[in-house]
């Protein structure tokens, strides 16, 4: 007993976590179901002009590996960068399932027919038949390989990892590109992922350092007087 005990007060604060993936996915599941029919229709010009790459799956499907990877890193690694970390990716998500109630939105910018047979079309193919092209504003695809990337270059355990955080980069990148490659998203839902995830940055990571910086300015002028 006191070493469960002992186990539940070292990795209690996961429990948020779970609550709220349960929260998540129960919600978005509901949205699934419901929004197959009655939704606006999210397009714009930049999208007719991108081709269909699907190759670019690979990169969309290891979101679910990067980001969980990620999340997993500092909840074993450090206790206050995972709720940071927790912070920026919930208070998106929860953006994205209001929005999506809210808001019923999807896009039609998927092929009728695969242009060609390989094991990437195939793959992208059963992706379509899993995943709806509704509930796709603001792309989470997006925010929260911008929110996992975030994460490993603001952390300390990671600081001198440089080829951990230009890895984590690239396919953060890469993640972002295949949401449009792939035909999952428009540059609509791309572009405001973007924004939203800039401006939680703002709040998430930047802010402490702007307060950090005012706090040294402050003892400076103590120590001169």
């Amino acid at each position: 007993m006191k070493k469960l005990k002992s186990i539940y007060v070292k990795y209690r604060h996961g429990i948020p976590l779970l609550i709220y993936m349960v929260i998540y996915l129960s919600w978005f599941a509901w949205l699934e179901a419901t929004n197959k029919k009655n939704y606006s229709i999210i397009h714009v010009t930049a999208d007719d002009y991108i081709p269909f790459c699907e190759i670019f799956v690979v990169p969309y499907l290891l979101w679910f590996a990067y980001v969980s990877a990620v999340v997993l890193f500092l909840f074993f690694r450090n206790k206050q960068e995972f709720y940071r970390s927790c912070v920026f990716l919930f208070t998106g998500m929860t953006i994205f399932l209001i929005i999506s109630t809210l808001w019923p939105n999807g896009h039609h910018l998927r092929l009728a027919e695969m242009p060609r047979e390989n094991i990437f079309t195939r793959a992208v193919s059963a992706l379509w038949q899993v995943d709806t092209p509704t509930n796709i504003w603001p792309s989470i695809h997006v925010y929260n390989s911008m929110g996992a990337h975030f994460a490993v270059i603001r952390s300390a355990q990671l600081e001198k990892k440089k080829g951990i955080k230009l890895a984590s980069g690239i396919l953060a990148i890469s993640i972002i590109l295949s949401t449009m490659f792939i035909k999952q998203h428009s540059v609509f839902d791309v572009m405001t992922g973007i924004a939203l995830g800039t401006v939680m940055y703002t709040f998430t990571y930047r802010r402490e350092v702007v307060l950090a910086a005012r706090m040294q300015k402050k003892l400076k002028k103590r120590i001169s007087i």
